[in-house]
């Protein structure tokens, strides 16, 4: 198994994802299996356990998509950027990843200037003010901007090699 070694930065987005991804995913879990065991026996169900799930779920999908970017595991087709020169490369690699950063940078802007408008809409049962949600959508952004501008400072010192995933495809396991 090949070993990873991340900076800080890295390290930082690796953990925080990584705690959001598995409280997320644990609590949605005993939420709904409770719920289910409860309707079952009882009859009846707590009546914030379906609002609950749906409000954690965009936590661990950004956790999920900013873990995905750190560890280069989203697609890419890049039979174009191979055909040129290393140079070019560079150039084309450069470009791309400050594009990206940029865009993601942009995202997370107009995330943080709807926070307020958003703030007044509450969750009907548990009253949660819908700027939660947007705040960790703005959050993912920031961070996988960061990454972006990571992969950009990479590309630029790499001379034009392209980079690959952190990750092998046979090493993960569904």
């Amino acid at each position: 198994m090949q070993t990873v070694q991340r900076n800080p930065l890295e390290r930082a987005v690796v953990a925080i994802c990584s705690l959001v991804l598995w409280l997320t995913t644990g609590v949605i879990f005993l939420i709904l299996t409770t719920n289910t065991v409860l309707r079952y026996a009882i009859g009846s169900s707590l009546q914030w356990a379906n609002e609950l799930p749906e409000l954690l779920f965009p936590w661990l999908v950004m956790a999920g998509v900013v873990l995905a970017a750190e560890k280069g595991a989203h697609i890419a087709t890049v039979f174009l950027v191979e055909a040129v020169p290393p140079a070019v490369r560079r150039v084309i690699g450069v470009l791309g990843w400050l594009v990206v950063a940029g865009l993601y940078g942009t995202l997370a802007w107009a995330t943080f200037s709807m926070l307020e408008i958003v703030h007044d809409e509450k969750s009907p049962i548990l009253q949660v003010p819908g700027s939660v949600t947007y705040g960790c959508v703005m959050g993912g952004m920031v961070m996988l901007a960061l990454l972006a501008l990571q992969s950009a400072w990479r590309t630029y010192q790499s001379h034009g090699a392209l980079p690959g995933a952190s990750v092998n495809p046979q090493e993960v396991h569904w």
